[in-house]
């Protein structure tokens, strides 16, 4: 084998291999796996120098890529499926995270652990961690974080809402409206029942096709300075314009499903890989300081945008 080409197979190789396995056990999470692989394959292994840089290279790039395919996801449509309540709920739970995640910490690690609670998990994160990260580690252990809060509420918010009398829609507007990611969302629903589930998966979608307008905003925010030009405001790498293009694309034209299957496996192929590479620079010793931070961080803000939907169901 060419000497140059061993380190770019052993960066993509073992992120190939976790996201194959994860289609055939439906119950491995490839994005966290991957990021826990890649761990210890850059702490327990003597990696060559060159091989630790074709993986960070590796992961920027692939996380860039996937970008764009995660955007073949979203579509505006699923906006005008909810009534305008629970619209308006799902628009204030975005805006009030988002602000308050920025306005309490002025860390990455913890602007992405909220960005990721606060819409659509680790596809959130993959959107907002190139252009406000240089650490690429901050973004392996916020996936970390939102991926187990994610299967945790997935398990149990259906033991706790089968214990309480509530309507369908307001199941549907929990789950929907706190889990991080769609296959959580699904998962909790479709356990209490199908109306639910449909209803649930409806609601999250709406968060998902929030991503968008999550990134402007949030980049108002980190640019909040009077004495900058407006231009500056709307600045943004290209990958991030590109997703914006694809959701307009995707929310005006009609795609096929099957396509849109395709181009949605291979996404999730490229963030595997990305999130393996991205594992391999993470060390030890950054877990110990950031991850335990970022899991108390990760907590409170579940439970928080958990007590606004609450709340709101009360008000309502």
């Amino acid at each position: 084998m060419n000497p140059q080409l061993k380190p770019l197979l052993y960066s993509i190789l073992p992120g190939v291999i976790i996201f194959l396995a994860s289609l055939f056990i439906s119950f491995l999470n490839a994005i966290l796996l991957g990021i826990f692989i890649g761990i210890i394959l850059g702490n327990l292994f003597l990696l060559s120098s060159e091989t630790r840089a074709v993986s960070n290279t590796t992961g920027n790039r692939f996380l860039e890529l996937s970008v764009l395919f995660l955007a073949f996801g979203i579509n505006y449509n699923h906006l005008a499926n909810l009534g305008w309540k629970s619209l308006a709920l799902v628009f204030l739970l975005v805006i009030i995270i988002l602000s308050t995640t920025f306005f309490m910490s002025r860390k990455p690690l913890n602007w992405l652990i909220g960005f990721g609670t606060a819409i659509c998990g680790s596809s959130a994160i993959a959107a907002l961690a190139p252009s406000v990260v240089k650490d690429k580690g901050d973004t392996g252990i916020a996936m970390a974080v939102v991926n187990l809060y994610g299967m945790l509420g997935m398990v149990l918010l259906p033991l706790v809402l089968t214990k309480l009398d509530l309507e369908p829609i307001s199941e549907a507007l929990i789950i929907g409206g706190s889990l991080h990611s769609v296959g959580n969302v699904a998962g909790a629903g479709y356990i209490i029942s199908n109306e639910v589930g449909e209803m649930a998966v409806t609601v999250k979608l709406a968060r998902v096709a929030l991503l968008s307008f999550g990134l402007v905003f949030f980049n108002f925010l980190t640019q909040n300075r009077k004495d900058l030009p407006w231009t500056d405001y709307i600045k943004m790498p290209w990958y991030v314009w590109g997703f914006l293009a694809i959701t307009v694309l995707v929310s005006m034209v009609s795609i096929p499903e099957t396509l849109l299957k395709w181009i949605e496996m291979l996404g999730k192929l490229l963030l595997t890989i990305a999130m393996t590479n991205i594992g391999m620079q993470i060390r030890f010793s950054k877990i110990i300081q950031s991850g335990k931070k970022g899991l108390i961080l990760g907590l409170g803000i579940w439970l928080f945008q958990l007590a606004i939907i609450a709340a709101f169901l009360f008000l309502t």
